[in-house]
């Protein structure tokens, strides 16, 4: 499934070549007309489709790192962004049956601010999206383990069933008599899509450890690099726009860099506010002022005529 789609896209990000650019971040040039459109009732938002994504992190002798992919420079969108797994939801996960350990769905869904049945395919789809791109599965044989290496040639087998949607993710653990671990994860926060774009997703971002035993790898076809790193650096080489990433992507890395270990992102996960962040858009004396509540750093101010400044 597409890493950066779901990331990207909940933070406002067309396909297509970028028409400026801030540090690490691109603002597409159909932007403003579309912002414009929007705002005078000419243009009809979509209604975003459910998405997950989430941030793997290893601890490391001098604090922990996460796992992150940068899409492939010839992809139509978001070439050469950086992302974390993530993707859209399977309808077929809200109501099959599924083992499951920690926490109930019913707390899920009030976490998450949705029904049982959709907080249990949002979660299924937030581990899914993990083993389809990293190869990495918060499952296990019963509710307090998780499964070793996933590299043979069985496992790779059901990761390209799942990818090419041939069974959906309750029925690849039924079949396999596993458990999927909720408890490793943890909500950390949610954005949707502005309403001027074309494609929209109401992502909810996790995050989670990676399990003992396990190792990530390059699963997926629309990415061509992966990097564990700091989120620090991360966030320094974005802001030295060396690294490009959508507004979602920067703004959970600065949000990381508070702590020092993974298992404290993950107790820290329990408290986060999952308040939708939605980008806003209004003219103001024929300037489109464009803005993320909560993020001052992505508002932008475009003149009639002119780019993103």
């Amino acid at each position: 499934m597409a890493n950066a789609q779901a990331d990207g896209q909940a933070g406002g990000q067309s396909g297509g070549r970028a028409g400026g650019r801030t540090g690490g971040q691109w603002y597409p040039p159909e932007w403003p007309e579309r912002i414009r459109a929007l705002a005078t009732g000419t243009l009809a938002p979509v209604a975003p489709k459910r998405a997950a994504t989430v941030m793997l992190l290893k601890d490391t002798g001098d604090g922990y790192v996460v796992h992150m992919l940068r899409r492939r420079a010839s992809m139509a969108f978001a070439g050469g962004a950086y992302a974390y797994p993530g993707g859209g939801v399977d309808p077929r996960d809200d109501d099959l049956h599924v083992r499951w350990a920690g926490p109930p769905r019913a707390w899920w869904a009030d976490r998450l601010g949705v029904g049982e049945t959709a907080a249990q395919a949002i979660v299924c789809a937030a581990v899914r999206e993990t083993y389809e791109e990293a190869g990495v599965l918060l499952a296990g044989p019963t509710p307090d383990s998780v499964v070793g290496d996933t590299t043979g040639p069985d496992w790779e087998a059901d990761r390209a069933a799942l990818v090419a949607r041939e069974t959906s993710f309750a029925e690849f653990l039924d079949r396999r008599g596993l458990v999927l671990r909720s408890d490793l994860l943890g909500g950390w926060t949610r954005w949707i899509t502005p309403e001027f774009e074309p494609r929209r997703y109401d992502t909810w971002f996790f995050v989670a450890a990676l399990p003992e035993g396990q190792r990530t790898r390059n699963a997926s076809t629309e990415a061509d690099r992966t990097v564990w790193i700091a989120p620090g650096e991360a966030a320094a080489a974005y802001d030295r726009g060396e690294l490009l990433m959508m507004p979602p992507t920067i703004a959970t890395l600065r949000q990381l860099t508070a702590y020092t270990a993974a298992a404290q992102a993950l107790e820290a996960a329990t408290a986060r506010d999952l308040t939708p962040v939605l980008a806003t858009a209004r003219l103001d004396e024929g300037e489109v002022v464009l803005s993320w509540p909560g993020h001052d750093e992505f508002t932008r101010h475009v003149p009639n005529g002119g780019a993103p400044a």
